[in-house]
């Protein structure tokens, strides 16, 4: 398969049919021109239990299904160094990244590729992105196979940044179960507990000759519980709020939230998955580092028995993650 970093090197001013959206999602027809959305900013510094960091965790939660949280304690030296050994393996030659290509019989999303559905012989107008995914936590879920072994610091910078993010992950995990009123902990142990699993994709969007044409990645929610996204300098994440496409505006060194469909449906709608979607650049390469936060795939996930009654019952289906995924990435009902 050919890879869109190899279409942008060889197609010059011509952007490929097969990238074309339909004018309905095209951003140069449905993103507001020059307003960015200040999305809720959370300051991560305040004290474990904080009453008023429950609150801007749960309006946030509740009413965007996406913030940015500053102050979260993780050295910018160890993010610089996550981005660092990410553009170093993109860029490097394609035959080399192919070594980590995924495993086009099997139905996991592991390694480095371009599409995400795994049925073969669907057809589906291509995103301007490559990737890499590889799962860096828990122990048992890393496969060290689609890890990079160049750069050859790669596994350190990557294990380095998921030792960090085990206290944000915790601590975020705790306001969001405290919001809804359960204990600090029901929330966590219904995502999975330890087994929760941290799955890291690294994605590339070269430089696109028709940048109002085509998108990174079409509008969607995250599969996952949440995602804790660490972007580029290069503008790029749209949200789609009021019936409309919104740039979001950076904050420097600020990690981005995103509320994923588990913690949606765990929260019987109290929470809202947030519908984004990534637009491209025509001088300068976006990249961007989301961390799906994701039950076991043998885990059942619907809303908690504590968020239901007779006068509120489950909005939605109890299914076990690994299900719910795949027919997610194959655009298959629920």
């Amino acid at each position: 398969m050919e890879r869109v970093q190899e279409v942008a090197s060889s197609c010059n001013q011509d952007l490929p049919p097969e990238f074309i959206r339909p004018e309905n999602e095209q951003p140069r027809f449905t993103t507001v021109p020059g307003q960015r959305l200040e999305v809720p900013v959370v300051d991560f510094g305040a004290p474990e239990g904080d009453n008023n960091l429950v609150k801007l965790v749960y309006d946030a939660s509740s009413q965007w299904g996406l913030f940015q949280i500053v102050n979260h304690g993780i050295p910018n030296d160890v993010i610089e160094n996550l981005q660092r050994v990410g553009r170093q393996f993109f860029d490097l030659a394609i035959e080399e990244k192919e070594g980590y290509a995924k495993d086009p019989s099997s139905k996991s999303i592991e390694g480095y590729g371009t599409k995400l559905n795994t049925i073969k012989g669907t057809h589906e107008i291509k995103g301007w992105v490559d990737h890499l995914f590889n799962k860096i936590w828990p122990p048992s879920a890393v496969d060290y196979r689609f890890w990079p072994r160049n750069p050859p610091d790669y596994r350190e910078a990557v294990e380095e940044y998921a030792k960090h993010l085990h206290e944000v992950v915790n601590k975020l995990l705790r306001c969001l179960s405290l919001g809804l009123g359960l204990a600090a902990d029901e929330l966590k142990a219904a995502v999975g507990g330890t087994e929760l699993v941290y799955n890291m994709k690294i994605n590339y969007y070269p430089p696109c000759p028709r940048p109002e044409l085509a998108l990174g990645v079409p509008a969607h929610s995250d599969l996952s519980a949440f995602t804790i996204l660490v972007p580029n300098e290069v503008q790029g994440l749209q949200v789609f709020r009021d019936d409309n496409w919104y740039d979001v505006g950076y904050i420097s060194n600020a990690l981005i939230i995103h509320i994923g469909d588990q913690i949606e449906i765990l929260s019987n709608g109290k929470y809202k998955a947030v519908v984004h979607r990534s637009i491209v650049n025509k001088e300068k390469t976006r990249m961007s580092w989301p961390v799906f936060m994701e039950p076991p795939p043998d885990l059942e996930v619907g809303p908690h028995p504590k968020l239901v009654s007779e006068d509120n019952p489950p909005k939605y289906k109890t299914k076990k993650f690994g299900d719910y995924a795949y027919c997610k990435l194959n655009k298959i009902p629920q």
